[in-house]
């Protein structure tokens, strides 16, 4: 790589942004790659989730989410630690499945996959995809073997740098809960809800891989401003008065406060995805029919983030048993989701969500809170 090209990947730019001028450099020197992308693993999940990705408008494996474990060959390259070469991809027998389709429906003939590693780490892997049959020579994989290692160091420090505030983000979000009745396993789901709406909906609304993984880490915050409401209001069981709700209502703009001190007083304006985390923590409340609040902002004029996030908040405050309420069995949750539609919900972000009856049965079982199965019960509100 050139000076030059060393010197652009230290300046201020996001990870997509960098991760493309790795690759535009990398075609001078090995032409016949038309796709890059890179894949990064949550081991609480064994799942794999695509990051970031260069070489085309329309990316053949964008918002592309599955288990480590349903991959045997990917699970082969982890145990041995080396890249797996194909030279073409219709013959290769241990190859197939959706990336397989994918790819072929981007007329991709041949992949060249390194598994990533930092500090004896697993961080996921790196993918080169041709248009060319069998164009992996000797020099070429000398080509991105080297380039595999740049490519990983940019990845591993912007991961490094989201792990800063994904610990910031744990610790503040355990002091709020301590003074709220919302568990960890609640926070966990509904993270994982609103990333599985983002992932459905990315396509429609341009969203990349890299702020759909910045939803799924930051949307834990969103009710963080709840540390600045009185315990007599946040920890009351009975119905809150017309002025406590009021005051209620503050926890969004606290919580807008919150994540500005945080940023300032520990320097993390360099972190990526704070625009997503003001969002979440301050408008998650507002209604796509204008009644909501803190400003009574009406349908798009509501960030996408914070749309995905009250869906998946709602829903999780649903089917969740509390002090004061039972747990709604799932069917009743949809049910009420689908009336909220087009009033207080995004219709298409309720419809992604709706849809995914496996998945989110899949995240409950995961991150289950070890209470009763849900009963039905009708609830006067789904959250304050």
């Amino acid at each position: 790589m050139s000076s030059s090209m060393l010197r652009e990947l230290q300046q201020p730019a996001s990870l997509t942004e960098k991760f493309r001028a790795i690759h535009a450099a990398l075609k001078d020197r090995v032409p016949f790659i038309a796709l890059a992308s890179a894949a990064v693993y949550d081991p609480e999940t064994d799942t794999l989730t695509t990051l970031v990705q260069s070489g085309a408008d329309e990316h053949p494996v964008t918002h592309y989410h599955a288990r480590l474990a349903t991959e045997p060959s990917l699970l082969e390259i982890v145990r041995s630690r080396t890249p797996r070469v194909i030279q073409d991809l219709d013959s290769a027998a241990s190859y197939g499945g959706e990336p397989h389709q994918r790819l072929k429906a981007a007329v991709i003939r041949s992949s060249y996959t390194m598994p990533m590693f930092a500090d004896g780490e697993f961080l996921g892997f790196l993918f080169f995809n041709s248009r060319m049959l069998a164009p992996f020579s000797g020099a070429a994989i000398s080509e991105l073997n080297f380039c595999s290692h740049l490519f990983t160091q940019v990845i591993a420090h912007e991961l490094r740098r989201m792990r800063v505030l994904r610990g910031t983000v744990k610790t503040l979000r355990e002091i709020a809960r301590l003074r709220d009745d919302e568990t960890a396993a609640h926070l966990d789901r509904m993270s994982r809800y609103s990333q599985l709406i983002a992932r459905k909906v990315a396509r429609v609304y341009g969203l990349l891989d890299e702020q759909v993984e910045s939803i799924f880490l930051l949307s834990p915050l969103h009710d963080i401003g709840k540390i600045g409401v009185p315990d007599h209001i946040l920890l009351k069981r009975g119905p809150l008065t017309e002025e406590e709700r009021q005051e209620m209502k503050k926890h969004t703009t606290l919580g807008r406060e919150v994540v500005d001190l945080l940023i300032s007083n520990l320097g993390l304006s360099h972190l990526p995805g704070l625009d997503i985390l003001r969002n979440i923590s301050e408008l998650h409340h507002e209604a796509v029919d204008g009644s909501g609040y803190p400003y009574g902002l009406r349908g798009d004029r509501i960030p996408v983030e914070a749309r995905i996030v009250s869906v998946a908040d709602v829903f999780d405050a649903l089917t969740s048993r509390r002090p004061y309420k039972r747990a709604w069995s799932n069917e009743e949750a949809f049910s009420t989701l689908e009336e909220m539609s087009g009033t207080k919900l995004e219709p298409s972000f309720v419809s992604a969500l709706v849809e995914s009856r496996r998945e989110v049965e899949a995240i409950q079982r995961h991150f289950g809170d070890d209470e009763q199965p849900p009963q039905p019960q009708r609830a006067a509100s789904a959250h304050r």
